[in-house]
């Protein structure tokens, strides 16, 4: 099922049905804040009023002219001024193909450039988002050449590649801000672990490093991005052992889903970071949600239909 999920969500004849179906737009609500900015703001505004930070990402990739990409880049200053105006407690998550990755690298840095400029600006930060393992190198180039030219970025690491832990050493020693996450994108054998409690210990074993004494002297940063209790309840256990303040690391979780451990945790006093996506371009992110857990296709499909 998570293969056939992930490979409909690149499917072009699968996105053109599926978005002008109305039961699915209904139900890419449940981990989608809505389409426009103003709802986007709505639902960050709301969730800074329970105590919780926001990323806020424009849903989009892999655009393949340059006009798309200057348009992309240009919402995302707009998103800017509106978490300006609105003293949001947020700051902005992107793809590199969304601006312009794919058709030219010096497009794409000095898009960049224009989204991190505005950020600092407005005193929040920039995350650059992970792709598949394609653009892994490419991604990481390009976040540690604007990591020396501003202080203000972060990018993200996926657990289930074999490299990075590789990645995830060296970056420390830069004193790298990164989220961690598990990994969305289906990917070959020779290229990530295949089995999920794999995954999941190289999960926690990323997790210990980079939480370290030493890393942490560094500068490094640590947002750990995960709906797993038991990887959030190790994540606790470790950093109540090893001295690591509350402070010193986050927690993220996605937009709809595990909303009472995200209240519990803030009630608990550590920081937790909602990600949430909004815009037309729904469709591939909310077929990766559904490939992580098939599951919740069953538990929207209920929920549908007895509203």
């Amino acid at each position: 099922m998570r293969s056939v999920l992930l490979y409909l969500a690149g499917a072009g004849w699968s996105r053109s049905l599926v978005t002008n179906f109305f039961l699915a737009r209904r139900a890419a609500r449940r981990f989608v804040a809505g389409e426009t900015l103003d709802e986007a703001v709505a639902a960050a505004r709301q969730l800074n009023t329970k105590g919780m930070m926001v990323s806020l990402d424009h849903l989009g990739e892999s655009v393949h002219n340059k006009e798309a990409a200057l348009s992309a880049t240009a919402d995302y200053l707009v998103l800017l001024d509106a978490i300006y105006a609105n003293k949001l407690d947020a700051n902005v998550s992107v793809k590199l193909t969304q601006l312009g990755l794919d058709i030219d690298e010096s497009l794409c840095v000095d898009n960049m450039r224009r989204i991190l400029a505005k950020a600092s600006e407005i005193g929040t930060t920039v995350n650059i988002d992970m792709e598949s393992s394609a653009y892994t190198e490419i991604t990481l180039k390009i976040f540690r050449q604007l990591n020396q030219e501003y202080q203000n970025i972060g990018t993200v690491i996926q657990a289930y590649l074999y490299r990075s832990e590789g990645d995830m050493q060296q970056l420390a020693q830069e004193g790298g801000v990164i989220r961690l996450c598990k990994g969305a994108y289906k990917e070959p054998a020779d290229v990530a672990f295949p089995e999920k409690a794999d995954v999941d210990a190289n999960y926690m074993k990323l997790t210990k490093a980079y939480l370290s004494e030493e890393n942490r002297q560094h500068r490094a940063y640590l947002k750990v991005a995960t709906h797993d209790p038991k990887i959030i309840q190790e994540t606790i256990d470790y950093a109540e052992a090893n001295g690591v303040k509350p402070t010193e690391f986050e927690f993220q979780m996605l937009y709809g889903i595990r909303t009472q451990t995200q209240l519990e945790l803030v009630e608990k006093g550590y920081r937790m970071r909602v990600y949430v996506p909004y815009g037309t371009e729904w469709y591939p992110y909310f077929m990766r949600r559904l490939a992580e857990r098939p599951a919740n296709i069953w538990f929207i499909m209920k929920n549908l239909f007895t509203k």
